[in-house]
């Protein structure tokens, strides 16, 4: 079982792209990268598109992303979210919390 995430940067963002189960095996991985990230003082973007199934400690590793990017004022999203882990967000209210872009292009049109 490889690393589960890539990092890359794009104009004012990180972006940390999630892959496959994201579940209690890989959380920690994924969170420290979150977190990681949000130390550079960029802001966060977190590509879900290639997720099958995020469980309760996936999101909770997005919540404490979203919470720490608020507490130090960066921006924080997800973009191309797919339908497993998007179910999963609706179920828990957070599609209403999070801003959810289609794509990273979408994101920074937004943000012009």
């Amino acid at each position: 079982m490889g690393k589960k995430y890539n990092t890359k940067e794009e104009g004012d963002y990180s972006i940390v792209e999630l892959d496959g189960e994201v579940d209690l095996s890989c959380s920690p991985d994924s969170r420290k990268q979150i977190l990681e990230c949000l130390g550079t003082g960029k802001g966060l973007l977190v590509d879900l598109s290639q997720v099958t199934y995020i469980d309760s400690s996936g999101v909770a590793s997005l919540v404490e992303g979203y919470q720490t990017a608020k507490k130090k004022s960066l921006n924080f999203g997800l973009i191309g979210v797919s339908s497993a882990a998007m179910s999963v967000l609706q179920l828990a209210r957070l599609d209403k919390v999070f801003p959810i872009h289609a794509s990273v292009e979408e994101r920074l049109q937004a943000d012009s």
